[in-house]
C-alpha cells in the first residue's frame, strides 16, 4: 500500500465530469514488421499480461480515506481484469485522419472509472485512408490518470510495453512471480493512519517553510539585479473560461532535424524554444483569423520535470514555468529570439524559487482544504471575469530516438492528448520520437470548434519560421563567403 502525494491528490480533487485529468499518448503502428505481417488483438492482450509487473499503475487502484481526512492510497487490486482495460474498436470507412481525431476526442472526454486501476488502452483499427501511413496500420490510445503519472514516468510506462527490436523479448522476472494482491484496508485502519499523519503535519510545514525562506531571498536578489523577465499585462482569450465536457483534437508532425536547423540559427536556443515559437505563431494566426488577437503577448504554462536523478517513483514530480510567448510579434525570427530570452529568464526564476520546494509545499496542505481552495478560486475567477494567469499549456516530453515495436509492429509516429481545466481550455502536447516531433492540440470543443483549421495554423507557423530561417541562413552564408573576385575575360583566339 502506497500513499499518494499532495500533488497527486490535487489531480483527483480537481477532476470533474467536465474536466477528466488523464494524459493519453496516441501511438500508430505498422504491422508489416510483425511475424506474418499481422498483429491480432489477442497478441496485444498477451503482451500486456506479460508486462504488467513492469509498471505499478497497471494493477493499482485507489482507496480513499474516510471523510477525506488524508491523502488516498494505492493498493494492488485483487479483482484486476485486463480485458476491462484493453479494448478493441475500429474506425468506420473510409478511416481517414479526421475520423481518427474525432474518435480520439470522444475517448479522451470520458473520465476513467475510479473503481478500477486508472488506465485504459484502446486498440483502433481501420486507419485505411490516413495520408502518409502504410496500409494496414493500427493505433493504440493509452489513457493514464495524471494522479498516477507525470510525463516522465509516463514515458517509462511506454517503454514497459515496447521492445527495441521486432522480435519481442521475454520480460519475466522475480517481480512477476512475487506480485500479490492486497485486501482493501478497513476504515478504522485508514483513520488511524490519518491521525498519525496529521500529527506529523506541523513538522512537515515547518520544514517546507524553512526551505521557502532562502528561496524568497534568492528571488528578491534576482529581481533587484533584473535577471528575471516579468510577465507583462495579462489578457483572456476564447480559451480562458468555463470548459465543457466535449473535446476537439488535431496534430501536426515535423522532422526533428528541421526543428534543430532552425534553433541553430539563434545562439543558445533549444528545440523547446522553437516549439514554443511555433505554438505562439499558430495562436497568432488563429486569433487573427477570428479577429480576436490581443495587442499584448499571451502567456503559456510549461510543466517542468523536477524529479531527482535516479528517482524511479511514479506519480507527479513536476512544477510549472510561466512565460510570455510573444504572440504580439509578427516576425517569426524576432519572436524566436524573444522566446529564447524569456525561457532562459523563466528557468533562472524557477531555479531561484526551487521548483522542488514548491512541489513539496503541496504536502503541507490538507486535501479537503486544498480542493475547496482551488475550486473557490476558480469559481471566483469565472464569476468576476478575472484574467487567467495562463492562456495555454505547452508540455514537451522528449521521447526515444530509436525504433520501438509492439508485438513486432513498428511504432511509426506518436502524438499526445493533455488534460483541460476551467480557464485553461487549450493544451499543446509535444512528443518526439525517432527523428520526428508532433504538436497536438487538445481543446474544449466549444472553444476550438475547428481543430483542423488550428492544425493548419500550426503547420503554417512552422512553414513561416522555417522559410525565415532558411532566408537568414542563405544571407549568412553569402556574407561569410565575401565578394567574389571578378576574372578578366580571356582573349579569343582567331584563326
Amino acid at each position: 500500500m502506497q500513499q499518494l502525494t499532495g500533488m497527486d491528490t490535487l489531480f483527483l480533487t480537481q477532476e470533474s465530469e467536465r474536466a477528466p485529468l488523464h494524459i493519453a499518448p496516441l501511438l500508430i503502428y505498422d504491422p508489416s514488421t510483425a511475424p506474418g505481417g499481422l498483429v491480432r488483438f489477442k497478441d496485444i492482450l498477451r503482451l500486456f499480461a506479460s508486462r504488467l509487473h513492469l509498471a505499478p499503475i497497471f494493477r493499482r487502484r485507489l482507496v480513499d480515506v474516510p471523510f477525506g481526512l488524508d491523502y488516498p492510497y494505492w493498493i494492488e487490486s485483487a479483482d484486476f481484469d485486463l480485458e476491462f482495460h484493453v479494448r478493441h474498436i475500429a474506425l468506420p470507412k473510409p478511416g481517414d485522419w479526421r475520423q481518427l481525431c474525432i474518435q480520439i476526442a470522444r475517448l479522451h472526454s470520458r473520465p476513467l472509472d475510479r473503481s478500477h486501476p486508472l488506465w485504459e488502452a484502446y486498440v483502433i483499427e481501420g486507419l485505411d485512408n490516413v495520408e502518409g501511413l502504410p496500409p494496414g496500420c493500427f493505433a493504440l490510445f493509452l489513457k493514464m490518470h495524471h494522479a498516477a503519472i507525470d510525463g516522465i514516468s509516463g514515458a517509462e510506462i511506454i517503454g514497459a510495453i515496447h521492445d527495441t527490436t521486432a522480435e519481442p523479448r521475454p520480460r519475466e522476472d522475480l517481480r512477476a512471480r512475487r506480485w500479490r494482491p492486497e485486501a482493501v484496508p478497513n476504515a478504522a485502519s485508514l483513520l488511524a493512519r490519518a491521525a498519525l499523519g496529521n500529527l506529523r503535519q506541523p513538522g512537515r510545514a515547518l520544514q517546507a517553510a524553512a526551505d521557502v525562506l532562502p528561496a524568497l531571498n534568492r528571488v528578491r536578489e534576482g529581481l533587484r539585479e533584473n535577471r528575471f523577465h516579468g510577465i507583462r499585462e495579462r489578457v483572456n482569450t476564447r480559451f480562458n473560461g468555463r470548459i465543457t465536457a466535449h473535446r476537439s483534437v488535431d496534430a501536426r508532425f515535423f522532422p526533428l532535424e528541421s526543428i534543430k536547423k532552425i534553433k541553430d540559427l539563434v545562439p543558445g536556443a533549444t528545440v523547446n524554444d522553437v516549439v514554443v515559437t511555433i505554438v505562439a505563431g499558430a495562436l497568432r494566426q488563429y486569433l487573427l483569423a477570428k479577429g480576436e488577437l490581443p495587442a499584448v503577448s499571451l502567456v503559456a504554462g510549461a510543466p517542468i520535470n523536477v524529479r531527482d536523478a535516479g528517482d524511479r517513483s511514479g506519480g507527479n514530480v513536476i512544477s510549472m514555468m510561466t512565460l510570455s510567448i510573444y504572440t504580439d510579434i509578427a516576425d517569426p525570427l524576432e519572436r524566436l529570439h524573444q522566446v529564447h530570452e524569456e525561457c532562459v529568464s523563466s528557468k533562472e526564476y524557477s531555479s531561484a524559487v526551487g521548483a522542488r520546494t514548491l512541489t513539496d509545499l503541496t504536502q503541507t496542505i490538507p486535501p479537503r482544504i486544498a480542493a475547496l481552495g482551488f475550486r473557490a478560486a476558480s469559481e471566483t475567477m469565472l464569476r468576476t471575469g478575472a484574467t487567467s494567469p495562463i492562456n495555454t499549456i505547452i508540455s514537451n516530453v522528449p521521447g526515444p530516438q530509436v525504433p520501438l515495436y509492439l508485438c513486432g509492429a513498428k511504432l511509426v509516429c506518436s502524438a499526445g492528448c493533455g488534460p483541460l481545466l476551467d480557464h485553461m481550455g487549450l493544451f499543446h502536447a509535444v512528443l518526439s520520437y525517432e527523428g520526428g516531433l508532433s504538436i497536438t492540440a487538445t481543446a474544449c470543443r466549444e472553444m476550438l470548434p475547428d481543430p483542423a483549421f488550428y492544425a493548419e495554423c500550426i503547420q503554417g507557423s512552422f512553414d513561416e519560421l522555417k522559410n525565415a530561417a532558411e532566408r537568414l541562413g542563405r544571407r549568412r552564408r553569402k556574407a561569410m563567403s565575401g565578394p567574389r573576385k571578378t576574372r578578366a575575360p580571356r582573349s579569343r583566339r582567331t584563326g
